[in-house]
């Protein structure tokens, strides 16, 4: 388990990070206004550099089982207090390591982890990584998602059909503009910031 998640730390930050951040630099694109779908919602708690709540509509329709295992997730508590550990200024942001990930602890191994879930298979769609879009994260195998995810700060059209997304942001994406951003080479974050408490709006 441990190799793989490592996997989602290296080939996905690492070598797709450099073409999202040499495509799209530091320009941000505004998000329009989202109109609320079919969700349910993840409503999410950020505390750190960013304050303030982000509301995600997560796709039912399009990723059936990967939001059922989000959903699931949330309402256990797993996500409460599991940082934005891989953060890469005009990319992404990427948080949910519920096993490695939660502040206040030893954070060497975030990333790595993932949840006592089964993985998931994958859900590829043709829906495209857009700003705001949330997508999850995995190993080598498509079929290995677990519980990471991350939120596209500019769009990354390379990612189309090799992640499965799984929602977009309709509230907050400013609060996601603000996550403190990583410095280290995979874009680690030092003291990063915290999702204090995720909960799920049916």
């Amino acid at each position: 388990m441990f190799s793989d998640r490592l996997i989602v730390g290296g080939v996905f930050a690492a070598g797709l990070a450099v073409l999202g951040y040499v495509a799209f630099g530091p320009f941000v694109t505004p998000v329009m206004a989202q109109e609320d779908g079919p969700g349910p919602n993840l409503i999410i708690d950020v505390a750190g550099e960013a304050n303030g709540q982000v509301v995600i509509d997560l796709a039912s329709d399009a990723a059936p089982n990967h939001v059922a295992q989000i959903v699931a997730l949330a309402k256990q508590g797993q996500y409460d207090n599991v940082v934005f550990h891989r953060v890469i200024d005009g990319f992404m942001a990427q948080t949910g390591d519920v096993q490695f990930g939660k502040a206040q602890g030893d954070l060497s191994m975030a990333g790595m982890g993932g949840s006592s879930l089964a993985d998931l298979g994958a859900e590829f769609s043709s829906l495209s990584f857009d700003r705001g879009v949330v997508g999850m994260a995995r190993s080598a195998d498509p079929n290995s998602a677990n519980s990471q995810f991350f939120i596209m700060f500019a769009p990354a059209p390379h990612l189309d059909g090799q992640y499965t997304v799984v929602g977009r942001v309709i509230a907050g994406m400013d609060v996601v503009d603000a996550i403190k951003r990583g410095q280290g080479r995979n874009g680690e974050v030092s003291e990063p910031d915290v999702m204090v408490k995720v909960t799920v709006q049916e």
